[in-house]
Formats: C-alpha cells, structure tokens, sequence
C-alpha cells in the first residue's frame, strides 16, 4: 500500500529522544514521575480498599508504567499491531480502574492513550484511538459538560501540537545528518583531490629529475661503450649524481611549495636559467601573484622545456620569456635549434604530455611544436 499521510509514521527522528535539549528532557521525565506519584497516591489514599487492594492498585499502575514503555519502544520500531495491542492493554486498564473505583487513575489513563496515539501513532489509526480514549473520559468525566468538551478539545490539541513539534525536530535532525554527511563528503573530496595534487606535484619533479639523470647515464654509457676517456665518463656520473641531488632539493622545494611557502618565480626562472649554458630569460608585464597551483605549473613547464632542449637541440640557444597579462600568464619557452643530441630518444616521452595535463586542470593550455628556427613551448594559465 502506497505510503500517505493516514499511513505514514512519524519519523524514527521524531520519535527518538535526538534533538530535545537537556532542561526539556529533565521536565518531561519530571512530568512523568508527578504522574506515576499522583497514581500511586490515589491508590493507596482510596477509603474504601485496604492495604491489599492498595498494593493490587500500586502494581496494576506500575503495570500500566511497563506497558506504556513497551508502546514507546513499539511505536518507535514502527511496529502497527503490537502498539494497537499495547494501548489497548492501556485502555482496558483505564476501564477496570473506572469499574473498580479508581476514577481519577481511569482519566488520567484516557487522556493520555489520546495525547500519545495522536503523537506516535499514523494518524489513520491514531484518530480512532484517540477517539476511544476520550470519548471514555467524556463518558465518566463528572465536569460540567463545557468544561469536559473544553479538555477533550485541549487534549486533542496537545496531542497533534505535540506530533507536530517532534515532526519538526525529527526533520531538523535528519537535516542535520545529510549536511554532516556532505560535510563529511567534502572533506574526503577535498582530502582526495589534495592527495592527487601532491601526487601530481611529486610525480612531476621525478619525472623532470628521473628524465635529467637519464641523459647523463645514457651517455656514460654510450662514452664506455666507444671507449672514451675516465674524465669524460666520470664528467657525466658527477652530473648525474647533481641532478639526483638537484632531484631531492626540488621534490623538498614542491612540498613547501604545497605548503605555501614558495620563492618568488621570477627568482626561480633566474636560477634556471642561469644553471644552463645559453640560456636567458625575460620578464614582461605587471607582476602579479598566482595560486600555488598555477606558479608550480610554471616552474615545472620551465624545467621540462630545458631538459628536452638539452636532450634534443645540443648546444641550442634558449630564451624564456614571462609575461604577465590581464587575465593570463604566458610563458614562452624558445630555442635557436641545435644538432640532434645522441640521446634524443631517451626518455618515455610523457613530460609534455603531463605538463598539458596539469595546464587544462588549471583552466589553461599548452602548445608545443617547431617554429622557424627551432622548438617552442607555450603554456598560458589563468591568473
């Protein structure tokens, strides 16, 4: 059967203590205990049962307390037949109580099976219930008959005031759950895509480092293999040792560099530079600061531009040009054209293709191709 709003249940939220401030809770229990106390007295304080018919009233109220527990816990699993049963076990004590003599414990019982039906129950049985129960109050209350109207229509009015009230707080817990799980979403999101970041950073500074050292053993190797001198040999395994060096100081650099703790780009392109024969650079444009993203981009577009003039135009002229527009930066990597090294086809190739990676994720692009003279190598990204 299609779910409405005869048959719909409140809400476990809603039923569920979650949500009640401590000094509501405290009144509320404080509720409950004046209630179990003013029974327990009109047990005992009737005149005309003694001190065993004052005990059989005493358990027959602390009955009444079990199975009132029991229809909380019921109603709260959502469970219909059980709670009919438990309430009906309620009702049927409220008309001994009434056939026994114990009037006011019978009321009491009446008018709370109503008010807790009309707050726990699906309104299409809830309604009935309620109904029953103080229709029985009408029927035995002895008030003037204005008077007992006016509390059946307060009773009936506490009741769905009070459903209403815990629908509320049931719908702000649930609110409160989804924006925590999304909450707690975007921090694993956000964890992720941090991850992938320093990934991404690392993995380019060993490319660049692993692709340098490359170079310089593939020629050692080549020198050994045509029997060249121990000074040349050993002049390509000192540099392939720097560039390892190099490698560890640059994946220390990009971790601060994570850390927002970078030098200045036009100081970095400068110290390239000046590492390389032949090599100059130029900066245009009014300098501006960029995302840690965007700057590490920069630096690491630099660096593969210069590997591969090195493995690929010997003896090249390279300029570097840096140029700060309104909504971009433009670095311009361009070398005069040189012999081919014979290390031209050392490396797996994937520098460039990374770097354009890692331009598109910032919004940019990267071209690189032949020109003129030689090879030029252009990355544009978003100030």
């Amino acid at each position: 059967m299609t779910e409405n709003a005869w048959t719909r249940w409140p809400s476990r939220e809603a039923l569920s203590r979650a949500g009640i401030s401590r000094p509501r809770r405290m009144l509320a229990w404080a509720v409950r205990l004046l209630v179990l106390a003013l029974l327990l007295w009109s047990a005992f304080s009737h005149k005309h049962v003694g001190i065993a018919g004052g005990l059989v009233a005493a358990a027959g109220v602390l009955l009444a307390g079990v199975v009132a527990w029991a229809f909380f816990r019921t109603t709260y699993q959502h469970r219909l037949m059980p709670s009919l049963a438990l309430i009906a076990v309620l009702l049927a004590l409220a008309v001994v109580a009434e056939a026994t003599g114990f009037r006011g414990p019978a009321l009491v019982l009446w008018c709370g099976c109503g008010i807790s039906a009309l707050e726990r129950l699906p309104l299409g049985a809830a309604i009935p219930v309620t109904s029953v129960a103080l229709a029985s109050f009408s029927a035995f209350n002895k008030d003037v008959w204005l008077t007992t109207a006016a509390t059946v229509v307060g009773m009936a009015l506490a009741g769905y005031v009070l459903r209403l009230d815990a629908e509320a707080r049931g719908s702000a817990q649930r609110l409160l759950a989804q924006e925590r799980a999304a909450r707690a979403a975007e921090a694993e999101s956000a964890a992720l895509a941090e991850r992938a970041r320093i990934a991404r950073e690392i993995h380019d500074v060993l490319a660049h480092s692993l692709s340098a050292q490359l170079v310089h053993l593939e020629a050692a190797r080549l020198l050994i293999e045509n029997g060249a001198d121990r000074e040349r040999i050993l002049e390509r395994v000192v540099a392939a040792r720097g560039m390892a060096r190099d490698g560890l100081a640059e994946t220390r650099q990009a971790l601060s560099a994570l850390r927002g703790e970078l030098t200045p780009l036009e100081d970095f392109l400068s110290e390239l530079v000046s590492a390389a024969d032949g090599a100059e650079v130029t900066v245009t444009g009014e300098r501006r600061p960029l995302s840690a993203e965007a700057s590490q981009a920069v630096r690491r577009v630099a660096q593969e531009a210069l590997t591969n003039v090195r493995k690929h135009a010997k003896g090249a002229k390279v300029h570097l040009r840096l140029d700060y527009g309104e909504q971009e930066v433009t670095l311009d990597v361009r070398d005069s054209g040189g012999r081919p090294g014979e290390l031209t086809g050392a490396g797996g190739g994937y520098g460039l293709l990374g770097m354009r990676e890692r331009a598109e994720l910032l919004g940019g692009s990267l071209d690189a191709g032949p020109d003129e003279e030689g090879f030029v190598v252009r990355l544009k990204v978003p100030v």
